[in-house]
C-alpha cells in the first residue's frame, strides 16, 4: 500500500524513436556504458498494477489510465 508500480512498456525501437537527445544513439556508440535497454539488461516487472504500453496510445490516455486507476481503488476522490 505504499506505492503503486506503472510499467511503462514502451518497445526498445519506439524510445529510440522519440529520443530528442540522442542518447540511445550515443549508448550504441558506446559514449555512453550501462545505459538501460543497450548493454545494460531491463527486467520487466512481474506485477505492475498497471501496464501502459505507450506504443500503443498517448500519453494523455496512459495519464487517463492512471488517475482512473486510483480513483476505482480509493486512493483519489472522483
Amino acid at each position: 500500500d505504499e506505492f503503486i508500480e506503472v510499467f511503462i512498456s514502451t518497445p526498445l525501437e519506439v524510445c529510440e524513436q522519440r529520443d530528442v537527445k540522442g542518447l540511445y544513439a550515443r549508448a550504441r556508440r558506446g559514449e555512453i556504458k550501462n545505459f538501460t535497454g543497450i548493454d545494460s539488461d531491463y527486467e520487466a516487472p512481474e506485477s505492475a498494477e498497471l501496464d501502459l504500453n505507450t506504443a500503443e496510445i498517448s500519453a494523455e490516455a496512459a495519464a487517463t489510465k492512471i488517475v482512473e486507476y486510483l480513483e476505482s481503488n480509493g486512493y483519489l476522490e472522483g
